[in-house]
């Protein structure tokens, strides 16, 4: 009765499978758009430098900052004078360079330049 079951069940369930001699090719129908980044491999990795840059360049032209006053070691509020929407701005502004998606409890931690670098050198998919 089980295998009767199983055969019927499997009978109705197609997964489309494409190969090319010995390998497997992902399906068309799967969703292209999902990255996926191999956490063994810092080939397509950002450098960190680059990362560095970018969050500077994101602070540095926040309305309410002296460009001069932004370095890797500043912090939004103490350093800068910024409040907490000021905070969640760049926080957002940053999201939109590396193309992430940062949780909100990850972002409310996100406070000063260190914190912001680390985390998006840190991220399996910064781009």
């Amino acid at each position: 009765m089980a295998s009767a079951l199983r055969s019927a069940i499997l009978g109705h369930v197609r997964v489309p499978v494409v190969t090319t001699g010995s390998k497997l090719l992902t399906p068309l129908w799967i969703n292209r758009s999902t990255s996926v980044r191999s956490m063994s491999s810092h080939d397509d990795h950002l450098e960190k430098t680059q990362v560095i840059d970018r969050i500077l360049d994101i602070v540095k032209s926040f309305p309410k900052v002296d460009p001069s006053q932004v370095t890797p070691e500043v912090h939004f509020q103490k350093d800068l004078g910024l409040d907490s929407l000021d905070n969640v701005e760049i926080v957002m502004a940053i999201e939109e360079e590396f193309k992430l998606e940062i949780p909100d409890k990850e972002a409310d931690k996100i406070d000063s330049c260190a914190l912001a670098i680390e985390y998006v050198y840190n991220h399996p998919l910064a781009s």
